[in-house]
């Protein structure tokens, strides 16, 4: 048992307030942190606002050196990493590596997009006033960042923050979930060994009032936020004038048509919808299979799903482990009771045993009901068929979240149409929406989210245009 002092302005610290980090499989203490309160994040937003114009100004081959060297430092203590992170969060040891590889790749691509950081030269003189007269757009950093991260992807969805923010040159503080702390506490070691000048980077968990002060505070110019929709919306009324970035989640769907790989379609949709134990807002929640191959679908899917192996998650073999805790598994065990008092049918599945819940299949569902209304964040699927494609695309728009939709055809007509129709901010063509390539965009509409992040796009949220126009001709 370690324990790992939080990050404070460029300096590691204690506080009175101890912070038990426990595996959500067993309960067995992970480590222990702290709980940093109001005169720890004062500090921090002092010692970043110091160095707000020395990152402003930091060569772009220093941005660079540094990003690639953080990439090295988890690279080699990869699995340390990955254990960490399987330990505090649940996750099965597989998906952990998995996590910490993601991470090591955004902080190369943040490193490379460094590099390319956007300017834009105008011809001005389009109208007469323009005459004798050009122009250039610099993007400046927008300053001090508030990051707010989850308990799903502790390391991952937190360095999807941090690294555009090194890269853009402002300053960030980041608030990990009180439930995963220690794999980016452990990060902010590698960081603190880097050049990046004392106070660029703060990582706190918080107390509810410094967390609520990310929010509101007028000297943070921007809020980063993944989490819920209700707090993520919230969030965005209190925060007033600063820029704000939401993911929110999602129920996302995904298409099978008739034309599609069968064996394909199933393998990674059982992967889709159980990895993490569902615990991911891109989980493959909602399917609607063409009626031609819903018998061959579904039977395979319910194979594949009985071999999944529950265990420990540092076991290397485990499939699927405990939730993030108890409450979550009791209110995924309610959402299907209430389903199938309302007529649905489970397949295969449906127990809890405490943390864990059961990899579940549900049929006969309907909008109405929670299991697929909401985002479930458990090891949920339902599974139900279409006779048209028209059919399958208002089902998956059918919904108050718009994230990502996976649709499994070799109809070149029926992947145009998808792209058109869906109401969603990405369409993954032969694979499920559980896709995520770090250095694409990604985000949603409708409850889905604010903003896109992938490294470039997170880094584009991240700076402010400012044009300048000059004469010409003297």
């Amino acid at each position: 048992m370690e324990v790992h002092q939080i990050y404070v302005g460029g300096g590691f610290c204690k506080t009175d307030s101890v912070l038990k980090v426990l595996n959500p499989f067993d309960q067995s203490l992970v480590g222990e942190t702290f709980i940093a309160g109001k005169p720890e994040l004062e500090l921090s937003i002092e010692n970043a606002l110091k160095v707000k114009n020395v990152l402003r100004d930091l060569p772009l081959f220093k941005r660079y050196l540094i990003l690639m060297e953080i990439a090295d430092g988890i690279k080699n203590k990869r699995n340390h990493f990955a254990n960490i992170l399987a330990c505090e969060a649940g996750k099965p040891l597989k998906y952990a590596l998995g996590e910490v590889d993601r991470a090591i790749q955004v902080f190369i691509i943040a490193a490379e997009e460094s590099k390319r950081l956007p300017k834009e030269y105008l011809s001005i003189d389009w109208t007469p006033a323009g005459e004798n007269k050009e122009g250039l757009v610099k993007y400046f950093p927008i300053g001090l960042i508030a990051g707010i991260a989850p308990f799903n992807f502790p390391l991952n969805l937190a360095v999807h923050k941090i690294a555009p923010a090194i890269a853009s040159g402002n300053p960030i503080i980041l608030k990990p979930a009180r439930s995963t702390p220690l794999t980016i506490l452990e990060l902010a070691k590698i960081i603190d060994q880097t050049e990046l000048p004392k106070g660029a980077v703060s990582i706190l968990p918080m107390d509810r009032e410094a967390g609520n002060q990310l929010v509101t505070d007028e000297r943070f110019n921007m809020l980063s936020f993944t989490g819920s929709p209700a707090v993520g919306w919230k969030m965005k009324q209190d925060a007033g004038k600063k820029k704000v970035t939401l993911e929110l989640g999602g129920n996302a769907g995904v298409i099978v048509s008739d034309s599609a790989n069968i064996e394909m379609a199933a393998k990674k949709c059982v992967t889709g919808g159980y990895a993490y134990s569902g615990q991911v807002c891109i989980h493959v929640q909602r399917i609607i299979v063409h009626e031609n191959v819903y018998v061959q679908f579904l039977d395979r899917f319910i194979e594949l799903t009985k071999n999944l192996k529950f265990g420990p998650p540092a076991d290397e073999n485990t499939d699927i482990s405990s939730m993030i805790d108890e409450e979550n598994a009791i209110r995924v065990e309610e959402w299907v009771t209430e389903a199938v008092a309302n007529g649905a049918k489970i397949l295969l599945g449906g127990k809890r045993t405490g943390a864990f819940f059961e990899p579940t299949i549900i049929t006969k569902t309907n909008r109405e009901m929670k299991v697929c209304a909401l985002e479930i964040f458990g090891p949920v699927v339902t599974i139900e068929k279409f006779s048209e494609f028209d059919e399958a695309i208002r089902f998956i728009n059918d919904s108050e979240f718009g994230l990502q939709a996976g649709v499994f055809t070799n109809i070149i007509s029926e992947m145009n149409h998808a792209h058109n129709e869906l109401e969603v901010g990405g369409v993954i063509i032969n694979d499920v929406p559980t896709l995520r390539v770090d250095h694409m965009p990604y985000g949603g509409i409708k409850n889905s989210g604010f903003g896109r992040e992938g490294i470039k796009y997170a880094i584009q949220e991240m700076l402010e245009p400012r044009l300048l126009v000059k004469n010409t001709d003297y």
